[in-house]
């Protein structure tokens, strides 16, 4: 409606103070169709993935402890199960160790990977990303090795003749999957690197290392609440 010659305008409606005035302003920019944060669509993308993978791993490892918790036969003790002898001295968990080590320290020069790809150091950035997915093909390595060692004791998922049944349904599934996502990470640092070295990123950014990074961190995590649950309990 038009105003009538000659009347006198009104006044804006002053903001209001407050929690009051706040709601009325996030009311405001969700019914003007407004976008309040920015979220990279692949980022956004990667942590819905990453929160389902969070519930699965949550599954497996809550049932890992329901059956420990209600066996009724022994257990392995896994410092004896996953022991080396090297040099004629009997080692405790030491290929677990260097596998944890390994795949900890791969965190970190994820970590710089990605401040060096918002730097635009491709060299150093596609460098790093490199190392990170050797560090993840040696622990995929040595997992081989510890599933070949235990086969070779005759663990099998159906069965195991140092102790419960269930010990090796639950190794095998647990550090399985784990590894499964370890070796599709190494693919995916492997690529993005390659990509990364030669440019591919140059014009529209550098957030697929972060999305990358994210993954492994991710995998990295997961690993500590594998090795203190299954290799330390």
């Amino acid at each position: 409606m038009s105003a009538q010659p000659g009347a006198v305008p009104s006044d804006p409606e002053p903001p209001r103070a407050g929690w009051p005035g706040r709601a009325a302003e996030l009311v405001s920019d969700l019914s003007g169709d407004r976008q309040m944060f920015y979220v990279p669509w692949g980022k956004a993308m990667m942590w819905i993935f990453l929160l389902s993978d969070t519930f699965i791993f949550g599954t497996f490892l809550t049932g890992y402890m329901s059956v420990r918790m209600a066996t009724t036969t022994g257990w392995p003790n896994p410092s004896e199960v996953f022991a080396l002898t090297i040099g004629g001295v009997h080692l405790p968990l030491i290929l677990i160790a260097i596998m944890t080590f390994v795949l900890i320290s791969s965190s970190g020069t994820m970590a710089m990977a990605v401040n060096y790809a918002y730097r635009r150091d491709r060299r150093r950035c596609a460098a790093l990303m490199a190392g990170t997915a050797v560090c993840g093909a040696l622990f995929v390595g040595m997992q081989a090795f510890e599933w070949s060692k235990l086969i070779a004791e005759g663990v099998r998922p159906w069965g195991n003749p140092m102790g419960s049944a269930q010990f090796g349904a639950s190794f095998f599934m647990i550090t399985g999957f784990h590894g499964m996502h370890v070796t599709a990470g190494v693919i995916y640092l492997a690529i993005v690197a390659w990509r990364v070295a030669h440019g591919a990123y140059e014009r529209k950014g550098y957030e697929i290392v972060e999305i990358a990074g994210l993954y492994w961190h991710f995998v990295d995590l997961v690993w500590v609440f594998i090795f203190a649950l299954f290799y330390l309990w």
